[in-house]
């Protein structure tokens, strides 16, 4: 049965991608036509990911999609106004704000506030035509098709995503808000949004992607992400995952690192049917911090399969990983956290940790940190731990006169808040603390 659905995928999806590969020739950015070709050569070698594929062994994302979708049906236009798409979010932080709808952005109610010497915002059409050279030069170079099939289908199927680049020596002021909306609400929509974002030497910024579906039709986004920082350059990416239980997602984060950049990455899952993070961080040089945190929060049949991968290959740097997950009903949770440590990277510290909380006896989670060590020098540590609410803490407060309810919350809101502490924009931690309230109806 599983075979029968990969050979939906490897010959419709394949089909309708070669299909619109073609139908780009002699398009404005012909300089991705050489990493869509790469891509589509891949897809048709290897295909899509089967059940018995070890990276997606409890995420058979592949039955999902073929199950669920037509695959032969294109996004649809629609109109929606920047100050409708910020009520759906109703967050107080002063930014810029990009908007995607359907996997295609919309420059015309996005809103950019900072100054042109701090932020550049451009259409992959933008900067192909202005500046020759320069996409191909960037796009595709870390989020490689080779290492997996849906990074590969979004690299076929990207027209024009976005370029936002923050030049050297500078420290943007106001961080840029992504929101990245699909609109079913006349049907089914499959998207394919792309960013590439550079922080030029020595400069500072901060990303902040919202998720979000409308209507009662399913929706299917398959979305890629790629950040390059220059030496000495700091960023972070907040990804608050909002979507409704016909929602199905599936992407890759690429995160490259030069020597003494920082980089921190805070993914929220709040809700959706299915949900596959790939977050791929590539310690390219000495001297670099990098931070992963994450929190799942999932009730009904959500399934969230969170896959993070850090490569040390240069000495002298840190990582520091910590997810957490808080799980209701029948729902489901995977996290599989992957440290590379090679063998010129001496000196480096690596350390990992999952923390699952089991609210019913139907939810599920399956975990596995690891760690592969090639250096000698090295200080690193992985661990995991699933298990239900303290009984003894909820007596010991309701003991206190706190109801069973109000206890159950406190327990749970302190388990999350090592996350959310996490956050550095006071709006940005109040909306999503009242999101937990609300999904875990605390």
């Amino acid at each position: 049965m599983d075979s029968k659905f990969k050979n939906i995928l490897d010959q419709e999806l394949v089909a309708k991608a070669e299909a619109f590969s073609s139908s780009l020739n002699g398009s404005a950015i012909n300089e991705l036509q050489s990493a869509r070709s790469e891509a589509l050569d891949y897809l048709k070698t290897t295909g899509f990911p089967a059940k018995k594929t070890e990276a997606y062994k409890y995420t058979n994302i592949s039955r999902d999609i073929a199950q669920n979708f037509d695959l032969s049906l294109n996004p649809k236009s629609t109109e929606l106004s920047l100050k409708e798409i910020k009520d759906l979010f109703n967050v107080s932080i002063d930014a810029n704000h990009l908007v995607f709808i359907n996997g295609i952005y919309h420059p015309e109610i996005s809103e950019i506030s900072s100054d042109d010497s701090e932020l550049a915002v451009s259409t992959f059409q933008d900067v192909s035509l202005n500046y020759p050279g320069k996409l191909e030069s960037l796009f595709g170079k870390y989020a490689k098709s080779s290492k997996d099939a849906f990074t590969a289908l979004n690299t076929i199927f990207t027209n024009n995503g976005v370029l936002v680049e923050i030049p050297k020596n500078k420290e943007l002021s106001l961080p840029v808000i992504t929101y990245f909306i699909a609109d079913a609400t006349e049907g089914e929509c499959i998207s394919f949004p792309r960013t590439l974002y550079v922080i030029g030497q020595n400069a500072k910024a901060d990303f902040i992607h919202f998720t979000k579906s409308l209507g009662e039709h399913k929706t299917l986004k398959n979305q890629v992400d790629e950040i390059i920082l220059g030496e000495n350059a700091q960023g972070s990416l907040y990804k608050i995952q909002d979507d409704c239980e016909t929602s199905y997602a599936v992407g890759e984060t690429k995160v490259y690192q030069p020597n003494n950049s920082r980089f921190t990455a805070i993914t929220i899952t709040l809700n959706g049917a299915v949900i596959r993070n790939n977050l791929n961080i590539d310690v390219d040089g000495e001297g670099c911090e990098a931070n992963m945190y994450g929190l799942y929060l999932t009730k009904g049949k959500t399934h969230v399969d969170n896959q993070t991968e850090v490569d040390h290959i240069k000495p002298n740097s840190y990582s520091n990983e910590l997810y957490k997950g808080i799980m209701d009903e029948n729902s489901k949770g995977v996290f599989n956290g992957k440290i590379y440590v090679r063998r010129e990277a001496q000196k480096t510290n690596a350390f990992q940790s999952n923390n699952n909380v089991l609210l019913s006896d139907t939810a599920t989670v399956n975990t596995k940190p690891q760690l592969e060590i090639w250096a000698d020098d090295v200080k690193c540590s992985h661990g995991c731990t699933i298990g239900q609410l303290d009984e003894e803490a909820v007596f010991y407060l309701r003991s206190r006169g706190i109801g069973e309810d109000s206890a159950r919350a406190m327990i749970l809101r302190a388990f999350a808040r090592e996350v959310l502490e996490k956050i550095e924009y006071e709006g940005l931690k109040d909306y999503v603390e009242k999101e937990i309230t609300k999904r875990l109806s605390l």
